[in-house]
């Protein structure tokens, strides 16, 4: 007696789906904050990438941190597409070399990978989107520009400038105030918050939703007012956006030269994560929010 005949295989491509189906759950979003590792680094200027990526990390409900292609890297979803948050431990000089062994893994494009990472050239507070374009002397950037090519989207958070060049170095490798967090809190849950947008290519969209959530309201109920947001001393940006803007903060005039970002090259522990972010857009009064509470965490408060 013949044996019966074995079940069909399930398609690859469901019922109703269009061809680009299978594409879409093969593809793999790249969220990449740039930073030093160890607590000695957590609150610099040079590591707001790794804040930004943390929120993300906690906002999303994301896998546990583990170490593998010299990062830190965590697995989850935003807007529907598998990603993975990176936090290279290469150090910002090496940054490149752990982000394109993972873009080589998942045989990624370009547009695939998000890089979020300091800006002298914006006024502290303001983030700017852009897709391509040289390394402005950041050498993290130019580090992954060596390993995959410049053609990858950036995700630029103003930090200000020191006004001397001579004082970058030490300035960048300095930690943020305890008055920035006034700012740096409701940014970074305004990142959070909309990160599913990156994931899903809408950085238009993604850029005008962080502008409405950071910008005040005027005290009679009416339009956001930008230049009300902090101003401290920053440069020009002297560079031009392929993408949308957003964020706070007043726009920096055009034509200022780009400051070189040296970065550290000493060797730490990778840093403590903090505790659950506050509302996104709004200032967090109980000192909760990511760069509050990893403060604390760090300065032992």
């Amino acid at each position: 007696m013949a044996s019966p005949a074995a079940p069909p295989a399930a398609p690859l491509v469901p019922p109703g789906h269009g061809s680009g189906y299978l594409a879409r759950r093969l593809r793999v979003f790249l969220l990449v904050g740039l930073g030093n590792p160890g607590p000695r680094y957590a609150l610099n200027r040079h590591n707001v990438g790794f804040l930004a990526v943390d929120a993300v990390h906690r906002r999303h409900g994301f896998g546990p941190w583990r170490q593998k292609f010299s990062a830190e890297i965590a697995e989850g979803t935003l807007g529907g597409e598998r990603t993975i948050l990176v936090k290279p431990l290469t150090y910002m000089n090496e940054s490149g070399r752990s982000v394109g062994e993972i873009a080589r893994f998942h045989k990624l494009a370009p547009a695939d990978v998000v890089v979020i990472h300091d800006e002298l050239d914006l006024p502290p507070g303001k983030v700017r989107l852009k897709v391509g374009g040289g390394h402005g002397g950041h050498n993290g950037l130019r580090s992954l520009t060596a390993h995959i090519g410049d053609a990858y989207r950036r995700l630029r958070i103003g930090i200000g400038h020191p006004g001397d060049k001579a004082m970058v170095h030490t300035y960048v490798l300095h930690d943020f105030a305890k008055a920035d967090a006034a700012w740096l809190d409701p940014l970074l849950d305004a990142i959070a918050v909309e990160a599913p947008l990156l994931a899903e290519g809408k950085d238009p969209t993604f850029a005008n939703r962080l502008h409405l959530a950071l910008s005040p309201p005027k005290p009679d109920g009416g339009e956001p007012r930008p230049d009300k947001m902090p101003k401290l001393p920053a440069r020009a940006d002297s560079r031009k956006d392929s993408g949308a803007s957003g964020a706070a903060g007043s726009a920096a005039p055009a034509g200022a030269a780009a400051a070189a970002q040296p970065a550290a090259d000493a060797k730490q522990e990778p840093a403590h994560e903090a505790s659950q972010s506050a509302a996104a857009g709004k200032p967090d009064p109980t000192g909760k929010g990511p760069f509050a509470a990893l403060a604390k965490l760090v300065r032992g408060e």
